[in-house]
């Protein structure tokens, strides 16, 4: 399992089979009702923002045509939203009714949208020539909030539709789980097997989707690290099973075999836990919050108090740090910590205890004298022990980074397991024993050194996957042990021999997760994770921290916000191009849907843009430039298989949209001092510009590559008949 779990965990997203047809298409049904809701939200919140934009009653041709598209467009997708619940609906019977019922209300929402977005219908002719629009802004309004809330059913239903099937689908594995374990024969084992194979990969495949659509990132780990542990123990399970049949007396391989079976048991148990937001006898992680966590959070709540005096308790502070602390002891009880860092944790965790005192005596003086110096030392207490927290927390990141490297270097060259293996076929018991007891005291150093880098993780995902570790050292090691000893105890057998190989085999893969593991948290502990941050020059990136901008006036705000709505209405045309494409992993494709989504992130920006991170608007200005090189660079590609009229078309597309790259890179760089809104209008107006060639580069793009296949294909066909005649 990789040390981050996140994307495609446990490998189940890329498993496909005939057998899951019947699942693939519902789980499919998911995906693209996601799909659709997608494009359909952002059309109706377009929707609303043009009818509450300033001088809403008499509006331009440019603007008319716009309003008239985004109606449009809305009912286009609901239409295509409806059709993707009816089929939903004639799967699954017991639903059908509520989600057909949803499905209609959805589909009179969006034809009530585009026909009170007409223009052709409107007659309304005012003597400066302007036709007056949405005067009937109260049924637009009903109709989009019809349409939200129906979009909204058909979501719930769907997804109770899709709960139901990964249940069920648990259900099946679990009843062939149990019949494989009573099996007693090879040739019923064989079947049986056969078809738990078939059910395990429809479960990936369900969950896989699940996982994909997880928007709660703790949660995505979670799934992604059971998910792993059903992978590997597919192929545990088919060894372990094999040995016991083999050496149906030996209770050791009857051990092992139990100890795979359990583990899967708890896996699957967990995805349920996910998939149904349900915690068994009222579970919660509350009781195991991380030093990091803890630390964070107290941080938050010390601050909180500093800015409004009453907000938390100094009984409260005091407690969270002693909470704090007592994970602490973690570190300090902890055999293999050195004794240099014990004394400067425990050094540290008495400063933060006086700090956080000091704290508090300033605070409830300054509750009586509310002057500018109690109101200058609170401030200086506050710095104090945000300090002392933070020196405590960088001991223990270093702490547990160091005792970690130098574990994972140490058993790097995995001696004991071959040591094991070599004993196994040697049939030596006495030796055995003393590996085995090497083995567990390297499962030990292990488990706790994940235990210690859980607290200084730095997020929930990797804290799972630190927990996921620190299980897996903890399982298999015992299952290394009795594999090995039922292969010295029938060192000729061949089945013993890849038992234990696929167990050890299994150990070796986690400890280079874990190295993985040590590089995520370091770049998390060092905030390598932002964003395209690590992309900029230290030149550029001091001149996107120099921005200090004014707050936009209306005007500006106004400009900015009709700039997004056509970058939102060509991102719309950009995803419409996009759906024709077969072959969605088409680098071209691939590149264009990128630069659709950030475009689509910018209008978002431009609805509110006084209170944007304008530092992270201009990198995902210079993505978007990046991006689009990336395209222009795989159009060019693409081109070299064309034919010399098809390349020279294709070839002056693209040489209009480089510059245009270039050009939106050179605005990201240029200082306009304080002028930081001059600077976003002239990006989003590049950007707008770029927007519309993609879309026209991508549509000319689909038809060439349809006309080379379909050439080739015609090649061929020659060939064959030439061939045949021969």
């Amino acid at each position: 399992m990789a040390a981050s779990p996140v994307p495609g965990g446990g490998g189940g997203g890329a498993v496909h089979s005939s057998s899951t047809s019947g699942f693939a298409f519902d789980s499919g049904l998911e995906i693209r009702t996601r799909s659709v809701e997608q494009t359909l939200l952002p059309l109706v919140s377009q929707i609303t923002t043009l009818i509450n934009h300033k001088d809403n009653t008499k509006k331009s041709d440019k603007t008319l045509q716009a309003i008239q598209r985004v109606g449009q467009a809305v009912n286009l997708a609901v239409g295509r939203f409806v059709k993707v619940g009816e089929a939903i609906a004639n799967e699954n019977w017991d639903l059908k009714e509520e989600i057909n019922i949803a499905c209609i209300e959805a589909k009179q929402a969006g034809e009530t949208i585009a026909a009170l977005t007409d223009v052709t219908k409107l007659n309304h002719v005012e003597s400066s020539g302007q036709i007056t629009i949405l005067t009937d802004k109260t049924g637009v309004v009903q109709a989009a909030r019809l349409l939200l809330s129906s979009v909204t059913k058909v979501l719930l239903l769907a997804d109770r539709v899709v709960i139901k099937q990964i249940v069920t689908s648990r259900n099946k594995v679990l009843a062939t789980m149990e019949r494989l374990e009573k099996v007693n024969s090879f040739q019923e084992f064989v079947q049986i097997f056969s078809q738990f194979g078939n059910e395990m990969v429809e479960f990936a495949h369900l969950t896989g989707d699940r996982q994909n659509d997880l928007k709660d990132e703790k949660k995505k780990a979670s799934m992604a690290v059971a998910r792993a542990v059903l992978e590997k123990g597919t192929m545990m399970l088919l060894t372990a099973s094999k040995t016991c049949l083999r050496h149906p007396s030996c209770d050791s391989a009857h051990k092992n075999k139990e100890g795979v079976f359990d583990r899967m048991r708890v896996a699957l148990d967990k995805v349920i836990e996910i998939v149904t937001e349900s915690k068994p006898n009222g579970e919660t992680d509350r009781s195991s919050v991380s030093v990091f966590t803890g630390i964070k959070e107290l941080k938050l709540n010390i601050e909180a108090l500093w800015e409004n005096l009453y907000f938390e308790s100094k009984e409260n502070l005091a407690a969270a740090l002693e909470v704090i602390l007592e994970r602490v002891e973690d570190f300090t009880d902890s055999a293999y910590t050195s004794h240099e860092h014990r004394e400067r944790i425990l050094e540290l965790s008495t400063q933060a205890r006086t700090e956080l005192q000091q704290f508090i005596s300033v605070w409830m003086q300054a509750q009586s004298r509310k002057t500018k110096s109690a109101a200058e030392e609170l401030e200086l207490t506050v710095l104090r022990v945000s300090h002392s927290l933070n020196q405590l927390r960088k001991e223990l990141h270093h702490t547990a980074m160091q005792l970690a490297a130098d574990l994972l270097k140490f058993h790097a060259d995995h001696v004991v397991l071959k040591a094991l293996k070599l004993t196994g076929v040697e049939g030596n018991l006495e030796a055995l024993a003393e590996y085995a007891c090497k083995l567990s005291e390297q499962k030990e150093q292990l488990v706790e050194t994940c235990r210690l880098l859980r607290h200084v993780s730095g997020t929930e995902p990797l804290e799972i996957t630190c927990i996921h570790a620190e299980e897996t050292f903890q399982v298999t090691g015992p299952q290394i042990i009795s594999a090995a000893e039922t292969l010295t105890l029938h060192p000729s057998s061949k089945i013993a021999k890849e038992n234990l190989d696929v167990f050890c085999e299994a150990w070796e893969s986690q400890i280079s997760d874990m190295a993985t593991l040590l590089r995520e948290i370091s770049d998390v502990f060092k905030g390598r994770r932002d964003f395209l941050i690590f992309s900029l020059s230290q030149k550029n990136n001091a001149n996107l921290k120099s921005l200090k901008p004014d707050k936009p006036d209306s005007e500006e705000q106004a400009k900015i916000a009709k700039l997004g709505l056509k970058l939102a209405l060509l991102t719309s045309d950009t995803d419409c191009e996009l759906e024709k494409w077969e072959d969605q992993e088409n680098e071209i494709a691939r590149h264009g849907r990128n630069m659709s989504r950030m475009a689509y992130s910018l209008y978002l920006f431009t609805s509110h843009p006084e209170d944007t991170d304008l530092i992270a608007v201009f990198l995902l200005y210079q993505g978007f430039a990046a991006e689009g090189l990336k395209l222009t660079s795989n159009v060019q590609s693409f081109s070299k298989q064309l034919k010399d009229d098809d390349k020279l078309m294709l070839l002056l597309e693209i040489n209009k949209l480089i510059p245009l790259c270039h050009q939106l890179q050179t605005i990201t760089k240029t200082s306009l001092q304080n002028k930081v809104f001059l600077k976003v209008d002239k990006c989003i107006t590049k950007i707008r510009s770029m927007m519309a060639l993609v879309v026209q580069l991508l549509s000319l793009c689909y038809k060439l590559l349809k006309k080379v296949e379909s050439n080739r294909w015609v090649s061929v066909t020659k060939k064959d008949i030439m061939d045949g005649k021969t």
